[in-house]
């Protein structure tokens, strides 16, 4: 278990530092200045390049990276361009917000995607498993940003329950993780379907059932329990790409994390910023992605560490 634990975490190090890598030379071979963006549009030369020389821009690209690589040892990302303010305590300001709407929509899909799915599985090719199939597919098929329209128009103007936008209250979070699960639950929900569907069909089930194993016990202890590592794995690669930020509906609710918040720092050209959001995102990801890893033996006593047993 060391030893593999050892290995995942040299991979985990070296992804997020070829990510690191690669959005730093990305970002700057992106066009734009972001000298335009402090000096103003009406800047001279003289005064642009001033700006550059403050931001070490005026550097070759391979200086900018040795820089980088020596501040990002020491824990400094520099100062953000618009905030101008430490760009990791931007991020982090963010961060909880982003968290928190990325668990709720996570823990909302699994609530609602998990029993839809096994519910279609136990009624496969029936007519009433048809029309749970057409309503998942026409939730996987509509933009979440008309999802977050309808929701706002229904609930927050026509029938105001909710707040429009915002992170004020409790209340506050519904519409945009409702807006999330919407996709997810449309997607997860298939995917317990047809995992269901095959362990439903397998000898062991027939067996259980042949032993008098019946109703709940066998439905969950039997047949999803054998599903469940494909649908963890699913779910925690789910909540792992919402902490990236989910841009499109946190810019229609005005929700304040990471997403919109790397909307503006691509707008600004804020390089330390953006930086700052990716060593950020792409950590927490790979611990998500480890963290999924060591539940795999919880889920399944056939899975070891580094292995799978018959």
């Amino acid at each position: 278990m060391l030893r593999y634990l050892i290995s995942r975490l040299g991979q985990s190090l070296l992804t997020v530092f070829l990510t690191i890598s690669a959005v730093f030379v990305l970002v700057r071979m992106a066009p734009g200045d972001p000298a335009y963006s402090l000096a103003g549009p009406l800047a001279s030369t003289a005064e642009l390049d001033r700006v550059r020389e403050s931001m070490g821009l005026n550097e070759p690209l391979v200086t900018q990276y040795v820089i980088f690589l020596k501040d990002l040892v020491q824990g400094n990302i520099g100062m953000s361009y618009s905030f101008r303010a430490p760009a990791l305590e931007v991020v982090f300001d963010r961060l909880p917000n982003t968290i928190t709407l990325a668990a709720a929509a996570i823990l909302l899909t699994a609530v609602i995607a998990i029993p839809l799915g096994v519910w279609m599985a136990k009624r496969a090719d029936t007519k009433r498993e048809l029309t749970a199939n057409i309503v998942t597919i026409v939730g996987q098929s509509m933009p979440d940003f008309w999802i977050g329209v309808m929701l706002i128009t229904f609930f927050a103007v026509a029938i105001p329950i909710f707040p429009v936008a915002g992170f004020g209250s409790w209340a506050g979070i519904v519409l945009p993780a409702a807006t999330i699960a919407t996709l997810q639950v449309a997607l997860i929900s298939r995917m317990v379907r047809r995992e269901m569907v095959q362990n439903l069909q397998a000898p062991y089930f027939t067996i259980a059932r042949s032993r008098g194993v019946t109703g709940p016990a066998l439905t969950w202890g039997y047949g999803f329990r054998n599903s469940a590592v494909p649908v963890v794995t699913a779910l925690g690669t789910r909540f792992a790409s919402m902490l990236n930020g989910v841009v499109v509906v946190e810019v229609v609710f005005g929700w304040p994390g990471i997403g919109s918040l790397v909307v503006r720092a691509l707008e600004t050209r804020d390089y330390p910023l953006i930086q700052a959001t990716v060593v950020v995102t792409a950590v927490l990801t790979v611990v998500v992605q480890l963290l999924i890893d060591l539940t795999y033996p919880l889920l399944d006593s056939r899975v070891k560490l580094g292995k799978v047993q018959a």
